[in-house]
C-alpha cells in the first residue's frame, strides 16, 4: 500500500476518485487538517492544575505507588 496527497483542483475529480473507492481500489482518508492546540494555550488551559511540590512529597508519593504493586 502506498500513502499520496492529492490537492483536487475540480469537482469531477472528486467524483473519479469516489468511483475508485467504490471499486475498492483505493481508499479516501480525510486529513483536513485539524487545529493543532499551540503550547501556550495548553499552559494557559492547565495553568494551577497541579499545585506545587517539593521533591520530597513527590519521591514520597513515587514510593507509595509503587510499594502498592509489591
Amino acid at each position: 500500500m502506498q500513502t499520496v496527497t492529492l490537492d483536487i483542483l475540480d469537482d469531477n475529480a472528486l467524483s473519479l476518485l469516489k468511483n475508485l473507492e467504490a471499486l475498492k481500489i483505493i481508499r479516501i482518508q480525510d486529513n483536513e487538517e485539524k487545529p493543532k492546540a499551540s503550547k501556550t494555550n495548553l499552559a494557559a488551559k492547565y495553568s494551577g492544575a497541579m499545585t506545587k511540590q517539593s521533591l520530597e512529597e513527590i519521591n514520597k508519593q513515587l514510593k507509595e505507588l509503587r510499594d502498592e504493586w509489591d
